[in-house]
């Protein structure tokens, strides 16, 4: 078992360069850091779990700009998302960025997605709530192609685009491993299908054993490897009692 943390970091927290030295130098694997580009005044959907919306969700650091300064500060530690509200993005750019950062950090990158879960602020940006987590397919779809291709081309209900050229590629081969965000059975497929790892919030531990049994069952029946899929408990309590489960 390996050991993060999952930092919400922002304008009035611990400067992410003092965070990321501190945690390397105590052993840590990697820090996690959330995404939003902004938290809409009004109608905003409920945290899953946690109830309304707060402050702190408006006032998160972008998530690449803070991990390429975690990057420069160190040397072992890896730098995910968790998670890249990816269906809010540019496919092409995320490429690049997530691509840059890899290189930038000597192949470190944990690229944690998820379709969100605030309506209106996916809105703003022009995803449709319904149809997020097609969006959110076919991206990781087109993104493996600008990683691994030369001459990446795709055309999708979502994205679309002819031939072209697109560097630099990641430092990891193929590319950073991608995991999916989410606890529905929807998502344990998505991972067994498209990703690399699957991140689950601990909500309920129990939930997350039997999804990892879920999990592993449909590795086999597709016939992937169950050791080639990793597996992150996301907001863990940092108590040897919660973490005792799933050593």
């Amino acid at each position: 078992m390996k050991i993060g943390l999952y930092a919400v970091l922002t304008d009035s927290t611990m400067p992410v360069t003092r965070l990321a030295q501190a945690m390397e130098a105590r052993g840590f694997e990697s820090i996690w850091v959330p995404e939003h580009s902004h938290i809409p005044t009004v109608g905003n959907t409920p945290y899953p779990g946690r109830g309304p919306v707060t402050r702190e969700f408006a006032r998160t650091l972008d998530p690449f700009v803070t991990l390429t300064a975690a990057a420069a500060v160190t040397t072992t530690l890896k730098l995910a998302t968790g998670i890249c509200l990816l269906i809010q993005r540019d496919t092409i750019h995320t490429a690049k960025t997530v691509a840059t950062l890899d290189q930038v950090s000597g192949g470190r990158v944990l690229f944690g997605v998820g379709g969100g879960w605030n309506r209106p602020e996916m809105e703003n940006h022009g995803t449709a709530y319904a149809t997020r987590f097609r969006k959110l397919e076919e991206q990781v779809q087109a993104l493996k192609r600008v990683w691994t291709e030369e001459e990446p081309e795709y055309h999708g209900e979502f994205v679309n685009f002819d031939p072209m050229w697109c560097w630099p590629k990641p430092v990891t081969n193929p590319h950073p491993p991608i995991y999916f965000g989410g606890e529905t059975d929807h998502t344990l497929r998505r991972v067994v299908r498209l990703g690399d790892g699957w991140l689950p919030r601990v909500r309920d531990p129990q939930m997350v054993l039997d999804g990892i049994g879920k999990l592993r069952a449909m590795a086999r029946a597709a016939g992937r490897a169950e050791s080639g899929i990793g597996i992150t408990a996301f907001g863990l309590p940092g108590t040897a009692e919660a973490i005792a489960p799933f050593r």
